[in-house]
């Protein structure tokens, strides 16, 4: 079928267009090479006549091809037939459907459909019509990066990771004491967890202060961290407040890649927690939370019990939004698309807590309690540029290194969900099992409605 011109930035797409767009569905680089007209110096020509000859050298086809205009048929849009000539490159029998995998990343149509790493924007000046998903963005360490990390005493040495060397001292420190037997968390487990996990983080990290929880010493709660510390290498990005009070933090570090995550790992930074805004505009947040934290009364099933009441009143509200699960805590996250700015969202988010707790005051403290009665509370101070919570696969800093893990709605009826049900040396499995729910919220473009 004769179809519109497309620009030569398309050559190389590989992912998903919109549905309702032109061409909307899965794309694949099924094969790539060279064309040379054949028996004409004027291929436009030819067309024009409705019968092109052309030699192809490609991975998967080769030899002379011809395009015959056929009838235009009942669409009115001018067919074609695409024929291979009887020569030497000819194989009988011959099945394009035996041969399904893309020469660029050898994926099926199908695993692309299920996993795009890319979406194509046909509006857009093809030079910004490509757009990168999610972990398609970074790449995890390679094997023999893996291999060189692991092969360190546990004194430390230096490390390569994606052109970038990394100092690592004290490997083997115990940063989180272990449970259930367990060994303790040390602060290789920890690099190299950030390390691969990275690409999975980043989303929830990039153009975005981030604090650090340190590792508990001597039995105290760990120290927080906010500024860019001194020897913070000079391939790490960073941001300044211009806004900051006197005496408060003016410049913080900001992770954009797999080595800035480890490195930040590497100084003994736990837990990661950005901030709910990007640096382009700290005004307007691109996330609303609600963390339903339990009470001493309050059970793990009765959390669970009014996470699902908060996703009755988003579907009814229709947003979308996912819960994670960090520690006992179930947090829910909305992505929100640029307006309101960190008080409307926080106020917006407080009225839905309200609205949630007041159908189950038997579990829930209402607003302003401070003695709770042991019940849950519908927390929304995350929704604020000092109390930001922990990101997605982050590691919380308690015993066995738990880590916030992004749930599908459904999992919050499974009976195996526990608290703390993924740590520092379960969660990878986790991570490739299901990889990230969230992912597909980032960026999402959604307006909250009023309640």
């Amino acid at each position: 079928m004769h179809v519109e011109d497309h620009p030569i930035e398309y050559a190389d797409f590989e992912g998903v267009i919109p549905a309702g767009e032109y061409g909307g569905g899965d794309v694949i680089v099924w094969d790539r090479g060279t064309w040379t007209p054949a028996r004409t110096d004027d291929p436009a020509a030819a067309i024009r006549a409705g019968e092109l000859h052309f030699d192809v050298e490609a991975e998967k086809l080769r030899g002379r091809f011809v395009l015959v205009r056929t009838d235009r048929g009942r669409s009115r849009r001018e067919q074609w037939l695409l024929l291979h000539k009887r020569d030497e490159h000819a194989v009988a029998g011959w099945d394009p459907e035996d041969h399904p995998r893309s020469v660029e990343t050898g994926r099926t149509n199908d695993e692309v459909a299920a996993a795009p790493e890319a979406r194509w924007h046909g509006d857009r000046p093809p030079a910004e019509a490509e757009e990168r998903l999610g972990a398609a963005r970074w790449s995890p360490p390679t094997r023999d990066e893996l291999a060189a990390l692991d092969a360190l005493p546990d004194r430390g040495g230096r490390w390569e990771l994606q052109g970038h060397t990394l100092e690592l001292a004290d490997l083997g420190a115990a940063l989180l004491p272990g449970r259930d037997g367990e060994g303790p968390v040390t602060r290789w487990e920890l690099v190299r967890w950030y390390a691969t996990a990275a690409p999975a983080i980043l989303p929830h990290l990039v153009d975005r202060p981030v604090a650090r929880r340190h590792h508990p010493t001597d039995g105290r709660p760990g120290a927080w961290r906010t500024a860019l510390p001194r020897d913070a290498p000079a391939w790490v990005d960073r941001w300044r407040d211009e806004d900051a009070a006197p005496g408060a933090t003016r410049w913080y570090p900001v992770l954009d890649s797999p080595p800035a995550v480890a490195w930040t790992a590497a100084g003994g930074a736990v837990e990661l927690r950005p901030w709910v805004v990007r640096r382009a505009d700290v005004r307007r947040p691109t996330w609303a939370f609600l963390d339903i934290a339990p009470g001493e009364r309050t059970s793990f099933e009765d959390v669970l019990v009014i996470a699902l009441l908060v996703r009755t009143a988003l579907d009814h509200l229709g947003l979308q939004a996912r819960p994670t699960l960090a520690g006992r805590h179930v947090e829910v996250r909305v992505p929100v698309g640029p307006g309101p700015t960190v008080a409307e969202t926080r106020a917006w988010a407080a009225g839905l807590a309200r609205a949630v707790g007041a159908t189950v005051p038997e579990l829930v403290a209402p607003e302003g309690d401070r003695g709770r009665r042991g019940l849950a509370r519908l927390d929304v101070s995350g929704n604020a540029l000092d109390r930001p919570l922990p990101a997605p696969w982050s590691v919380l800093a308690a015993p066995g290194g738990p880590v916030v893990v992004p749930l599908g709605w459904d999992e919050l009826d499974d009976p195996a969900l526990q608290p703390d049900r993924w740590t520092i040396r379960t969660a990878p499995a986790r991570l490739a099992e299901a990889g990230d729910p969230l992912a597909h919220l980032v960026d999402l473009d959604q307006r909250l409605p009023p309640l």
